[in-house]
């Protein structure tokens, strides 16, 4: 009696669980569709996974019912194929042409083409027994699918060593949920949900291995990164700025000269000329007098340099130490 009300009490408990951790399985990437829509772009990322994903829950609803008496499998996929359906949506949005199309081909050929082509076969030829049986070595097929997605998690985060694409919720709770599926499997005498969860298993405590090794590292490469920005990037203090402007007038007195008024072609045309940025040299101006051209290609030769203005000094001060500030 008691070992009867146990076999009864442990399938829907691990059932429970299964939904649970599940649940949580399903709503870890939405960190990383949170990222897409503040991005306004897939960037890296691939909808493989989640297409892949919708096929699996699809499949074992569609085992469920036909074994029957699998309430907890027929809820919890029930809600992964809503949960995927989401992203997928959300991917599409947000995806370029090229990806675009990739994901609606991949969709079209597995959740329509393929599943009806399941459904359509093994509904007229099978009956009993050997449908179940077929349905649920198809199940496993693709359930070993779904998990090549975190390997190829798992080997970008051993390319880049960074733990970036991988958050630790991940791992944590994939390694959760087939620990409940497989109890699920074990106490219902299921051995086609106990399969993949063996695997599913295994490369939860992969990616939680990983993570442990990788999460130090990247901290580090974000630490060196910040400290090389500093270094290349140093902010002088306003005691810096101060010294370099008096070295600044000593080396060249002209920095405190008032403007000059340089003639032009008659005494009638004057203008104020301030050097701004670097010395220039004097034009030649028409002059009827040859002295007076010579004179002026001679000064043209050298170079003469003319001088700032004291305001322009001030303002030239007052941005940088606005600056040091």
């Amino acid at each position: 009696m008691e070992s009867s009300l146990l076999h009864r009490i442990l399938p829907f408990a691990f059932g429970i669980l299964g939904n649970i951790v599940s649940l949580m399985v399903f709503l870890s990437p939405i960190l990383t569709f949170y990222r897409i829509y503040r991005n306004k772009s897939t960037g890296e990322f691939q909808s493989m996974p989640y297409v892949l994903s919708l096929f699996s829950c699809s499949l074992w609803i569609y085992y469920a019912l036909v074994k029957t008496h699998s309430v907890p499998l027929i809820t919890n996929n029930a809600f992964g194929c809503l949960i995927e359906a989401a992203y997928i949506t959300m991917y599409l949005i947000y995806a370029t042409k090229k990806a675009w199309i990739f994901t609606i081909r991949v969709f079209v050929l597995l959740n329509v083409v393929a599943f009806a082509t399941i459904v359509l076969l093994t509904q007229p030829l099978l009956t009993g027994t050997k449908r179940v049986t077929v349905l649920g070595w198809i199940c496993v097929a693709f359930s070993l699918s779904v998990y090549a997605a975190p390997l190829g998690i798992m080997m970008r985060v051993i390319r880049t060593r960074s733990v970036e694409w991988m958050p630790f919720s991940m791992p944590l709770f994939h390694m959760l949920s087939a620990i409940a599926w497989f109890g699920y499997g074990l106490f219902t005498e299921d051995v086609y949900v106990e399969l993949p969860n063996v695997p599913g298993f295994v490369v939860g405590v992969g990616q939680m291995v990983l993570y442990a090794i990788y999460r130090k590292k990247s901290g580090a490469v974000v630490d060196a990164a910040e400290h090389e920005v500093k270094v290349a990037q140093p902010t002088p203090s306003a005691a810096s700025v101060r010294q370099h402007i008096v070295r600044m007038v000593e080396l060249d007195p002209t920095l405190d000269s008032e403007p000059q008024v340089i003639a032009g072609e008659n005494d009638r045309e004057k203008k104020t000329k301030i050097d701004v940025a670097e010395p220039t040299l004097i034009s030649i101006p028409e002059l009827d007098n040859h002295d007076d051209k010579k004179k002026a290609k001679e000064e043209n030769d050298r170079g003469v340099k003319k001088p700032r203005t004291v305001v322009e000094h001030i303002i030239n001060i007052r941005e940088l130490v606005s600056v040091a500030a």
